[in-house]
């Protein structure tokens, strides 16, 4: 299945600039399950968008979008890290610009760690309704409740919309490094102060539950109190503008068969960001 559904022309993998890498794991997910169902809900969502970015005034496909083969489903965390750590380095080796869908949050480790060892001094963007920095969960340290932990050993990170923790997590949080969704929600002018803490090279991690569970209630622990739509796309194409991106994931998508709104923010999502990556070059492409 190709994201959007697009002609054969704009989703060959040879001419494609994107490669969008579907982990469909939910092995170590906590309350609602499904998130192992969440590529194939947004890819499906994805084939009902317009292809033309308002915004923008782009239309992102044309640079080229191909959705692989999922990763084939592994039932240990660490073996699923290996694997997708593995799989996105090829990726990145054959000059792809990544993006992973999920999955539950642990399946942004591998892509994490594949992205900090081409991109030494990557710094990385996290929003989410949780810390994730506990180091060990449930007798895992893969576990989604950990994934910030384990990007941490290997870049500086920024969190974004955070709004339930544990207390032991307290003392790994990054000094000045926590964007706290009461102080965020409604506000203005942390936005600059957020991006001027990240490196040149950014990845992105976005897990669905960092919006409020009004606008996505699709995902597997929802938390009151969280992002809204148009300020956090605001901030993100900020990022884009003042940051080199270099690969991003979308993740703890759990879809409801009677409710498609958060499988369709989560595909209208994937397509903004990639219009933020190549506005430039569309816009050339255009002319």
């Amino acid at each position: 299945m190709q994201y959007g559904d697009l002609p054969r022309e704009f989703c060959d993998f040879n001419s494609a600039r994107v490669a969008i890498l579907p982990i469909p794991f939910d092995g170590t997910s906590t309350w609602i399950k499904g998130a192992d169902q969440g590529p194939t809900a947004l890819l499906e969502a994805s084939a009902n968008m317009e292809l033309y970015d308002i915004e923008t005034d782009t239309e992102p496909y044309r640079i080229g979008i191909h959705t692989l083969a999922p990763l084939p489903e592994l039932f240990a965390p660490d073996a699923m890290v290996e694997a997708s750590q593995a799989r996105v380095t090829q990726l990145l080796e054959a000059g792809k610009f990544v993006v992973t869908i999920g999955g539950e949050h642990s399946v942004s480790i591998g892509p994490i760690w594949a992205h900090a060892d081409r991109y030494p001094g990557m710094s990385v963007l996290q929003l989410d309704a949780h810390t994730d920095l506990r180091d060990e969960y449930e007798g895992s340290p893969y576990n989604h409740a950990c994934v910030m932990a384990r990007a941490q050993e290997r870049c500086p990170i920024t969190q974004v919309g955070i709004r339930s923790m544990d207390a032991e997590e307290k003392s790994r949080l990054p000094k000045g490094g926590v964007f706290w969704a009461h102080e965020v929600v409604g506000q203005a002018g942390w936005e600059q102060r957020a991006i001027d803490r990240l490196t040149k090279d950014v990845y992105i991690t976005i897990d669905l539950d960092g919006f409020d569970p009004g606008l996505v209630p699709s995902t597997g622990t929802p938390e009151p109190g969280g992002l809204q739509w148009h300020p956090t796309l605001a901030f993100l194409r900020q990022v884009f503008a003042q940051r080199h991106v270099v690969g991003f994931d979308i993740v703890e998508l759990c879809p409801n068969p009677a409710a498609k709104a958060s499988d369709f923010l989560a595909a209208k999502l994937l397509y903004r960001l990639l219009a933020f990556k190549f506005r430039r070059e569309l816009r050339e492409m255009a002319e």
